[in-house]
């Protein structure tokens, strides 16, 4: 009958789902008590920490949720090996205060020099931040819509796409788009169009976009819609990957 009570107090605390009250109570009575601190100081360094413990989960979530193929954040991008890209804009776009005002990104550089690691990073910075993001390639996209199109579930994945936070699109041009492809791309961008936002990753310019959606009416209407709230990142210069292949291999041999 002696362990009662915190079998009792265990059962009520899964039943509330605080698992870090659960698994803390005990070692922060310990510590409060040899700190002589009273019931609020103990209660509220748990509520802490369950806080604490609960936004990491929440995060965790939301970036298993956003499908990224690696977790990368700015921290761990040199912006010394493309001195092109303005750092200080991405690091005020990594505030995320442009996702609350729905405007775009795009990233545009030949291959290679860090546009999806940008990418990856800002919607990192977005998850952490609390917002819903999803990450996929302009050829998964489309290969996406076109089956929920052939499977009669369009308007139900369309609808999940448009209500995301953050749409994260890369590689945009590595592969040129049939004319459904790009017409249910571009139906997608408008259903997003002030709603929320997107991040475009190319390796094109714009003057060949055209390239990738077949044709100049589509192409100058998709561009009509984005640039209107974007903000353009330029990351021409040398391979972003051949550099940190090089910086490894000189460390390396050092």
């Amino acid at each position: 009958m002696t362990h009662a009570p915190e079998i009792l107090l265990s059962h009520h605390l899964k039943t509330l789902k605080l698992p870090t009250f659960l698994r803390e109570y005990e070692k922060v009575a310990r510590q409060c008590a040899a700190e002589g601190l009273d019931h609020v100081q103990f209660l509220t360094r748990l509520v802490e920490l369950e806080l604490i413990d609960r936004e990491r989960r929440m995060v965790e979530r939301r970036i298993k949720a956003a499908k990224f193929p690696a977790t990368k954040s700015l921290d761990s991008f040199d912006f010394r090996a493309i001195p092109k890209l303005n750092k200080m804009q991405v690091l005020e776009l990594s505030r995320c205060e442009w996702i609350d005002r729905r405007e775009n990104v795009i990233a545009l550089g030949p291959s290679g020099t860090g546009k999806t690691h940008v990418a990856l990073g800002l919607g990192l910075a977005a998850c952490q931040k609390g917002m819903t993001v999803s990450f996929t390639t302009a050829a998964a996209l489309v290969n996406e819509l076109m089956e929920a199109r052939d499977e009669r579930r369009l308007l139900r994945v369309q609808k999940q796409m448009a209500n995301v936070k953050l749409l994260i699109i890369d590689e945009l041009g590595f592969v040129p788009l049939s004319k459904t492809g790009a017409e249910l791309l571009f139906e997608l961008i408008s259903q997003r169009y002030e709603r929320g936002s997107t991040i475009i990753t190319s390796n094109l310019p714009f003057d060949e976009w055209t390239e990738t959606f077949g044709t100049e009416r589509l192409t100058g209407a998709l561009l009509d819609r984005l640039p209107h709230h974007v903000n353009i990142l330029e990351m021409n210069g040398e391979s972003y990957r051949l550099a940190q292949s090089r910086a490894r291999k000189a460390s390396a041999g050092s």
